[in-house]
């Protein structure tokens, strides 16, 4: 019997060096969340049948614009005024695909996988909104864009969506494979300018106080 490939990632070997910039997970911390069934849909979204049918399969309501509802590991991310990113860690993509064309099957609708189109980097820290606002041209103050916050955005010239998880805060970033490595080094660059004008800020204050 033949065995199976190994499911790699695209950032499968850049763990190493995601842990040594997470040294201090309180300022920052980053890894990838690998495998995330994402399920582009589309539909009426003033239709009330459609928003009852979805809501009922997937346990939440549709987000409002420019956020996301539902639960870290299973939610909603809103892309436009009749589209929005399901997405779901653990879960099945084929399964969650074939529940949402099953409910909706006698309305308009558009149900896609794109599960293999985009991977998920996370970063999360005090300084993780520091870390993104180098490279990312919409305003990332805590007061706009806050826990349930998304946005399609450039993050160092590279599409991204960007989804804020909670206040710590932590962000999860969705971006296209192809562009992961680069958006990964992009951010280990980032991270390390802070933590140098961090430890540059405590010396200063230090040789103040001596």
């Amino acid at each position: 019997m033949t065995a199976s490939p190994e499911r790699l990632s695209p950032l499968a070997g850049w763990s190493d060096r995601f842990a040594v910039a997470s040294g201090i997970p309180q300022q920052f911390a980053i890894r990838e969340t690998p495998f995330v069934a994402q399920i582009d849909l589309r539909g009426d979204a003033a239709n009330g049948d459609f928003n009852a049918r979805v809501t009922a399969a997937l346990g939440f309501d549709l987000p409002r614009a420019n956020t996301w509802s539902g639960s870290p590991d299973r939610g909603a991310l809103w892309l436009g005024p009749d589209e929005w990113l399901v997405v779901a860690q653990g879960d099945d993509s084929s399964t969650l695909e074939q529940t949402l064309r099953q409910i909706l099957r006698d309305l308009h609708h558009s149900v896609v996988d794109l599960s293999a189109n985009r991977t998920a980097i996370e970063i999360t820290g005090r300084e993780a909104r520091l870390v993104l606002a180098k490279g990312m041209p919409i305003d990332l103050h805590a007061k706009v864009f806050a826990p349930s916050a998304v946005a399609q955005s450039l993050l160092a010239r590279t599409q991204v969506i960007v989804q804020c998880l909670d206040d710590r805060p932590t962000f999860r970033l969705f971006v296209r494979p192809s562009f992961s490595a680069y958006v990964a080094e992009w951010l280990l660059d980032a991270a390390a300018e802070c933590a140098a004008s961090r430890e540059f800020d405590a010396d200063r204050i230090g040789a103040r106080l001596t």
